[in-house]
């Protein structure tokens, strides 16, 4: 086994509501085998207000969580990162900066719920949905034996769990 934890980044494109809602889940889900961060192509600066409130509804530490560029994990100072996911399309089109540590990297699209319009209601409804997809995906994750799969299976299985809903039982 992996001697220190996994570090995975997810990135979108703002950094205030898919990627930080997947750090958080990851760093709690995965807690002691992965260290999670978020970062963003252009982040506009904020958490969404209803990130914050449904990580707090469902316990998760909102100290550390804030929006922030990829420039910080792209220097020479940055963490070595495993494993880097994007969370949004327009993040996934973009040309990324070169990552320390040549990490394996995949597409978990994912609808945004900040940019919904409509009722707070509808708004609360579209970050839990959000939410519940990617904790679908983390668990698939998380449950990879990550030490025992070759470079070809395991892009396969990353590949694969970007396209699993919350209903779907695997990724092979």
């Amino acid at each position: 086994m992996k001697a220190s934890p996994y570090q995975v980044l997810f990135l979108c494109t703002g950094n205030s509501a898919r990627s930080i809602l997947a750090e958080s889940i990851l760093n709690q889900d995965g807690e002691g085998r992965f260290t999670a961060f978020s970062a963003g192509s252009h982040p506009n600066g904020r958490v969404h207000p209803a990130a914050i409130s449904l990580l707090k509804k469902l316990g998760h530490p909102l100290d550390s969580l804030r929006s922030k560029s990829w420039e910080e994990f792209s220097g020479p100072k940055a963490p070595r990162i495993d494993f880097v996911f994007t969370v949004c399309d327009s993040a996934a089109s973009e040309v990324c900066p070169v990552w320390p540590g040549q990490p394996v990297s995949a597409h978990w699209g994912l609808p945004d719920p900040a940019a919904v319009d409509g009722t707070q209601h509808q708004i609360h409804l579209a970050f839990a949905e959000t939410y519940k997809m990617l904790e679908h995906r983390i668990a698939l994750l998380v449950d990879l034996p990550l030490e025992s799969l070759d470079s070809v299976s395991l892009q396969k299985q990353l590949d694969a769990i970007g396209n699993a809903g919350p209903n779907s039982q695997n990724t092979s």
